[in-house]
């Protein structure tokens, strides 16, 4: 029987994680680094990293490379992947990155009638078509790897419709294409877990909503219409994360693990 500090030991396994300078992917990044993964960080070039990727260096004792990079274009995604292929295999792969728009973004946090197809297509490009892509490119790596892990993101709305009454009197906004890019996340973590294994687990992450400053009153509707009566923390990811990406999981492919405060259940 193996014990548990060896299912949980990534000490000489590498892990790619995009969107690391967001919230949930610094808490991604730094389980994986307390686990003992060597990490490769990727952001957008107006991103900082630099900082936080000496910190983990100074504190887990583990090699770190930060790569910037718009994972909106095609070409700098072949060129990220050039990069990671030239360094040797690739264990763990967390496609976090995300297109979240804002509402500064013309044709996104708006009534669907003017929802625009350019912000649409940006979205799918970020959320699908790079995690499509991404994939692609570095399963050479990844299949030369031991069990090793494809992670995607998704998100309780990629599975279940809005509940607007959750939206009334606050200025936020739940865009079509962003629900239907992690959707379509979900059926691509499904169809890559049958065509990749068994060399490559494929799992995803469902986030229910995270507290980030939201208005008090969408804070409070939303802990009233789920089971554990809150929104959910980034600390509440470190657990998922370390399991999928470990040995733990090593019988777990295209599952879809929602960390939702139980959301779905009713």
């Amino acid at each position: 029987m193996t014990d548990l500090a060896n299912l949980m030991n990534l000490r000489g396994r590498k892990a790619l994680i995009t969107g690391a300078a967001g919230s949930l992917g610094k808490v991604f990044s730094e389980t994986l680094a307390e686990m003992g993964a060597d990490l490769i960080l990727v952001d957008m070039p107006d991103k900082e990293l630099d900082i936080f990727s000496r910190d983990l260096v100074e504190k887990f004792d583990i090699e770190v490379r930060v790569y910037y990079c718009d994972l909106e274009k095609e070409e700098k995604r072949f060129e990220l992947a050039n990069n990671v292929l030239s360094h040797g295999l690739l264990d763990i792969l967390v496609n976090n990155a995300a297109f979240v728009g804002s509402n500064k973004i013309d044709g996104w946090s708006v009534d669907f009638e003017r929802q625009s197809i350019e912000t649409w297509r940006r979205a799918m490009e970020v959320n699908v078509t790079a995690s499509f892509h991404l994939s692609q490119l570095l399963c050479p790596a990844l299949r030369k790897a031991s069990n090793s892990s494809i992670i995607n993101i998704a998100s309780i709305y990629g599975e279940y419709g809005p509940d607007w009454s959750l939206y009334e009197s606050t200025n936020m906004a739940n865009p079509a294409a962003y629900s239907t890019s992690k959707g379509a996340i979900i059926q691509l973590t499904r169809w890559l877990a049958t065509t990749l294994s068994p060399s490559i687990r494929v799992n995803a992450i469902s986030p229910g909503g995270i507290e980030r400053g939201q208005p008090d009153n969408f804070q409070t509707r939303y802990a009233q219409r789920t089971p554990m009566g809150r929104m959910a923390s980034e600390d509440d990811f470190r657990g998922v994360i370390a399991f999928l990406a470990s040995d733990m999981s090593s019988y777990v492919t295209g599952q879809i693990l929602a960390v939702d405060g139980g959301w779905g259940v009713w």
